[in-house]
């Protein structure tokens, strides 16, 4: 099926761009800071489609007690991890749900090859489903290391502030509360290192997967929250129009 579909309606944004592509599912990819839920929510609001959560997913499973949250509950209560193939039933369950008609956003999955390909497959046996399309956030290694270790946080108000970029006129103190700032425990540069590590190895494959295959763009991430949106916006259009 041509990836090329147009709906008969525009959608507006928040930032008064039009867009009459339709979206379809779209793999939103970034390494640790780079703002995926902040560009998520933007893309909501553009083409009005539900951001899909495998993490969401899972805990909405185990808290409203369905077979699959009882499996994935006794799972990880072993100290396991779950399986790729009880992800897969709980995305499978979720895309059958009528919000995702003209598209979603997806979240944390396909995290691992194995999962593009169980995916692709999903799609492709489905003759009005669109393939999905990756788009990449880029920002730079020691951006992002401030981003992350400046870090930090009111417990009063949680307005949050970072010692690099946004610090607060008193240091270390809120600006609003005047309380003494916190950093949270992972935002050290070793837990950093660590994330970074392991989203390279997960996701590179994921990345020359969809880039083989044509449809996979970047993003640069290290600019206005609108201006990224409207980037992203762009790449999805042009990949909708060239898969």
């Amino acid at each position: 099926m041509s990836s090329s579909v147009s709906s008969g309606v525009s959608m507006q944004s928040g930032r008064d761009t039009e867009t009459k592509t339709v979206p379809g599912p779209i793999l939103l990819l970034g390494a640790p800071g780079v703002g995926k839920g902040t560009q998520a929510k933007e893309l909501i609001k553009t083409w009005n489609i539900p951001q899909i959560s495998t993490g969401d997913l899972l805990r909405a499973n185990v808290a409203k007690g369905t077979k699959l949250g009882m499996i994935a509950k006794q799972i990880m209560g072993r100290g396991e991890l779950v399986p790729d193939s009880l992800v897969n039933e709980m995305v499978a369950l979720r895309l059958l749900e009528p919000d995702t008609a003209t598209g979603y956003i997806l979240d944390g999955f396909p995290r691992t090859l194995v999962q593009a390909n169980w995916l692709d497959g999903r799609l492709a046996a489905q003759p009005e489903a669109l393939p999905l399309v990756a788009v990449s956030i880029q920002v730079n290694y020691n951006q992002l290391l401030r981003r992350i270790t400046g870090r930090r946080s009111c417990p009063v108000c949680q307005t949050i502030y970072n010692v690099f970029m946004h610090p607060p006129q008193r240091d270390g103190f809120c600006d609003v509360e005047g309380a003494a700032l916190i950093q949270r425990a992972d935002d050290t540069e070793e837990v950093f290192k660590e994330r970074m590590r392991a989203y390279a190895a997960l996701t590179a494959p994921v990345v020359e997967h969809y880039r083989a295959l044509g449809r996979f763009a970047e993003v640069d991430g290290d600019r206005p929250i609108a201006t990224i949106a409207a980037g992203i916006v762009a790449a999805v259009e042009r990949l909708r129009h060239t898969a």
